[in-house]
């Protein structure tokens, strides 16, 4: 699986550009639907356009325990990061029928759509849909960079944008959604073990800033007579550190655009995005927008996430007393685990602690205990 998966949407600098809604994510799609009719199980998509593969039928009367990821990325993003959940999923349900294990619940394996954001700059997009905590029209209005909205890119894909939004019938379908996932971060490489279950998820928001300037010749334009935005912008970088680290956070500004952007022309308005988490991130970009004289716009945010404090427990156990490990990255799991769905993760030990770059990277041996544990948590919980 790891091999045919690995080629598609590779760059040439080895990471990978997997973004929502393209063809590259049709691709994907596919790969995951081959994989799920190899193993005989029913396709489905809800109305946000997240996949669903079934062993066994699930209903109100008889939710089922569903494991995955996504298999999108940040631009130039690694290989792991969401695909080793899925690749996980569809192992960890091969390694129990081979061990003749019958559930007495279904068990699915899901991929959930433009977790990254990529593209139209919301993250955990196809579940946040889902689950109503992007209400559709706001979601199917995103743009991308080239003006492509979310609908206009569904649409290409051969989704119906007009059936997107919350979809209580697909939930109904979890009792317990379990997400593996690459750790993002050196806490296992520290505690020298292969796999942890996580606790919980910190605060973390978008903020947009759009900073106005006035285009103009670089060379005969005085430098008193200068509207330049570009020095918004320091401000924008500068003040982010600044207050992240007077606040107990983290905070990034990785995406800018410049019009016209020209050698030669002094810029006419440039649009920053800040990445802030932790408990004061909201702090964070308020202090942020004072620095550079405007008002930041909140394009996501998800508040503090604790997934179920007893089935954290009950898969620690279960694993062997495995460490109890929270973060700082959004995933899946934790808009699901906002919607009331019981849910907590897996995570599997990064020997650098480097993501969200080509350098990411799990070792065969601890992927396979990734495997192992997951297998044993479906056994425990769909028995």
């Amino acid at each position: 699986m790891w091999d045919t998966l690995a080629p598609i949407g590779r760059a040439a600098s080895g990471g990978y550009s997997r973004f929502g809604w393209t063809p590259v994510d049709r691709v994907l799609r596919e790969w995951f639907a081959s994989e799920a009719q190899a193993r005989g199980l029913d396709l489905v998509t809800d109305r946000a356009g997240n996949n669903w593969a079934w062993w066994g039928s699930p209903s109100r009367d008889r939710p089922g325990v569903v494991v995955g990821s996504h298999l999108d990325s940040v631009p130039d993003g690694g290989a792991f990061d969401g695909p080793l959940g899925v690749v996980s999923a569809f192992c960890a349900v091969d390694l129990l029928r081979s061990r003749a294990f019958q559930p007495s619940r279904p068990v699915g394996v899901a991929c959930f759509s433009d977790e990254e954001g990529a593209r139209f700059g919301v993250a955990c997009a196809g579940s946040r849909l889902v689950t109503g905590a992007l209400p559709a029209d706001r979601g199917l209005a995103l743009t991308d960079g080239d003006g492509v909205s979310m609908a206009a890119a569904m649409r290409s894909a051969g989704v119906d944008p007009t059936a997107v939004g919350r979809d209580d019938e697909a939930l109904r379908l979890v009792d317990a959604f379990i997400e593996l996932h690459v750790e993002q971060g050196r806490g296992l490489v520290d505690l020298d073990r292969p796999i942890a279950v996580g606790s919980s998820i910190l605060p973390h928001g978008r903020w947009r800033l759009d900073l106005a300037g006035e285009a103009n010749h670089a060379g005969t334009t005085r430098l008193e007579d200068r509207r330049d935005p570009m020095l918004d912008l320091a401000a924008v970088v500068t003040a982010a550190r600044s207050a992240a680290k007077a606040r107990g956070c983290v905070a990034t500004v990785g995406k800018v655009t410049v019009v016209p952007n020209g050698v030669n022309a002094i810029p006419s308005a440039v649009t920053a995005w800040l990445d802030a988490r932790g408990d004061s991130a909201r702090a964070v970009a308020a202090d942020v927008g004072q620095a550079a004289g405007t008002a930041p716009v909140e394009e996501s945010y998800t508040p503090d996430i604790r997934f179920e404090p007893t089935l954290v427990t009950r898969l620690s156990r279960l694993l062997g007393d495995a460490p109890v490990l929270g973060t700082a990255a959004g995933h899946d799991a934790g808009i699901l685990a906002a919607a009331g769905v019981p849910a907590a993760m897996l995570f599997v030990r990064n020997p650098t602690g480097v993501s969200h770059s080509p350098a990411e990277h799990a070792e065969r041996e601890d992927c396979l205990a990734g495997v192992e544990a997951l297998a044993a948590v479906i056994a425990e919980l769909a028995a």
